[in-house]
């Protein structure tokens, strides 16, 4: 059960928490950090080689419903020379007899949309701290539960692939925190990323080299493709809103208050099965998701933001971030800084000299463990601060809170774009309380 192949057949804390009672969840010995994994498929095996390489951690159980899922998992342990995995498979709940075990601290969770919230949910509910991949469900209802979950059993939840850890954003977050850009009025972000030989391929490899999907393929084609097919809305918010939201203190002090969506027609996908192979009856499919969605959001202390998701059509990978304020700017695009009264006058300077310069002290501090880590280095860190999270039993720094603000924008324009571009009220996950949280993400070199 990959995220990207696992296919459907068919009150201990407060509504605030924000760091656990020490000593509240676990043995006071916590040296190593007990793991058991939902789908090691493509992305669940980054995480498994994340975890091979630490001392602190024990994969101790494993589940997915394919076996060469599985047999790929059991080598990459095998060759690391730890203990082999408990595997748990045969039907899609599977997993609940390994969530059972009294032996796990925390699951790992890289299965397929449509299975997070059932499975985050059993998961809290049998005391384990979650780490989700995107997104924290299909509907609004469904990140309440989340919530409601978390909060009931005291479990955190944290979103675990996500760009808050990338090295040009952390030091533009620096940046931020030491009013180079002044105040900031608008910010922007997205995912923008031709996404066409993931959504389609032989069968064979998990990118490209065919258009086909759902059964006749393999890896994230088998169930990714039927969302553009299905759905129209940003599908994937999460890497662009969330640096955005470190940067004006979402649910710490700021919230999201409304947002407005806006699609392109769907031309990208069917162009491209035409291309590659003309006459095939996937260029004849009607593809709901638009090539370009716009989402436009406000917030209650003033500033704007706008998400684009892009992942139809050909174009060079970029998030397309953008931090605006009284003193000047970063755009990612063009790699570019201006900060005024330092740059000259109507011209950029280059980015990487500033970020040079404010570099993060966590990557300062951890860069060395960071090389060759998935998505620049950034799967190193996302993984790390989870499993520090676990070992002191504190609160992870990308909270509950955190995880479904940026994962309910998919919902949310959904229903805007079904609305014809109607405004959406922003739920208040934390109802209220963001008035007085305070911003505890990336303070300091601590690597949490």
């Amino acid at each position: 059960m990959e995220r990207r192949n696992f296919i459907k057949t068919g009150a201990i804390a407060s509504a605030g928490f924000t760091i656990l009672p020490s000593g509240s969840l676990f043995a006071k010995d916590v040296h190593k950090v007990r793991l058991g994994y939902i789908g090691v498929g493509a992305r669940g095996m980054n995480h498994i080689k994340e975890g091979l390489l630490r001392d602190d951690v024990e994969i101790v159980a494993v589940c997915d419903t394919q076996e060469s899922s599985l047999k790929i998992c059991r080598e990459a342990i095998a060759k690391s020379g730890k203990a082999m995995a408990k595997e748990y498979t045969g039907s899609l709940d599977a997993y609940k007899a390994m969530v059972d075990r009294k032996d796990l601290d925390a699951i790992i969770i890289s299965t397929p949309w449509q299975f997070h919230h059932e499975q985050s949910i059993y998961a809290m509910n049998a005391g384990k701290y979650v780490g989700c991949e995107v997104i924290a469900g299909l509907t609004v209802k469904e990140h309440w539960d989340i919530v409601r979950t978390s909060e009931k059993t005291g479990m955190p939840y944290m979103t675990l692939e996500n760009v808050c850890y990338r090295r040009d954003v952390l030091a533009a977050l620096n940046m931020v925190r030491q009013g180079l850009f002044g105040e900031l009025v608008h910010l922007e972000g997205g995912y923008q990323h031709d996404l066409r030989e993931v959504l389609f391929n032989n069968g064979k490899q998990y990118y490209g080299g065919g258009v086909e999907f759902g059964p006749k393929a393999l890896s994230e084609a088998q169930w990714r493709t039927q969302f553009n097919i299905d759905v129209d809305g940003d599908l994937y918010p999460t890497h662009g809103v969330g640096p955005i939201m470190q940067c004006v203190d979402i649910n710490r002090g700021n919230r999201f208050t409304n947002l407005v969506s806006f699609s392109s027609k769907a031309r990208g996908l069917a162009d491209y099965v035409e291309k590659k192979s003309p006459g095939h009856p996937n260029a004849k499919i009607k593809y709901k998701n638009g090539d370009v969605t716009t989402t436009l959001l406000n917030c209650a202390n003033g500033e704007t933001v706008m998400l684009t998701h892009d992942t139809h059509l050909p174009r060079p990978y970029s998030l397309g971030f953008r931090i605006q304020g009284t003193d000047g700017l970063w755009m990612d695009v063009n790699k570019s800084v201006h900060i005024e009264g330092v740059s000259k006058p109507h011209a950029w300077d280059k980015a990487e000299d500033w970020f040079k310069k404010y570099d993060h002290p966590l990557w300062k501090k951890y860069e060395s463990n960071a090389l060759g880590a998935g998505h620049g280095g950034m799967d190193w860190f996302v993984f790390n601060a989870f499993v520090i999270a676990v070992k002191d039993k504190k609160q992870t720094p990308i909270d509950v809170y955190d995880s479904v603000t940026m994962s309910v924008i998919t919902p949310l324009s959904t229903k805007s774009l079904k609305e014809g571009n109607k405004p959406q009220e922003f739920p208040d996950f934390t109802q209220g309380k963001w008035k007085d949280r305070k911003n505890t993400f990336a303070l300091n070199d601590s690597g949490y």
